[in-house]
């Protein structure tokens, strides 16, 4: 049985750090597409991070791009998010997501997305961290 924690969340002012960290049983994140996932309140869930398959190429949501690093270490199996200049509008559950099919929802034109934040069709999910910055 596949289990995905989370951990790491917290409260922090605005301009501030977080890392966050991920394990999972039952599966190894080397072998999987991975990434981070988050939703505020009243708003969509929002692909943050992720690492693909194959080369691990990462990718990042816009709003995040400079601020958040994404990385993995395999001897660990654990799965990190490294949040630097938060501000309240990175308020959110934080998820942790693994996946390796490919997302049919994202197919066009005979390809699928690029991108590994829709490319993959994550199935396994963490319960969630809480990330809540403070101005």
């Amino acid at each position: 049985q596949v289990q995905v924690v989370e951990s790491g969340g917290g409260l922090v002012q605005a301009g501030g750090s977080l890392r966050l960290s991920c394990t999972a049983s039952g599966l190894s994140f080397d072998a999987y597409a991975v990434g981070w996932f988050r939703q505020a309140p009243e708003k969509e869930r929002e692909g943050v991070a992720c690492i693909g398959l194959g080369e691990g190429a990462t990718d990042y949501a816009d709003s995040v791009k400079g601020r958040f690093t994404i990385s993995r270490d395999n001897a660990k199996n654990t799965l990190y998010l490294q949040m630097t200049s938060l501000t309240p509008e990175d308020t959110a559950m934080y998820y942790c997501v693994a996946g390796r099919k490919l997302n049919p929802a994202y197919y066009s034109g005979g390809t699928f997305a690029a991108s590994c934040l829709r490319r993959y069709d994550y199935n396994y999910w963490g319960q969630g961290t809480q990330v809540t910055v403070s101005s």
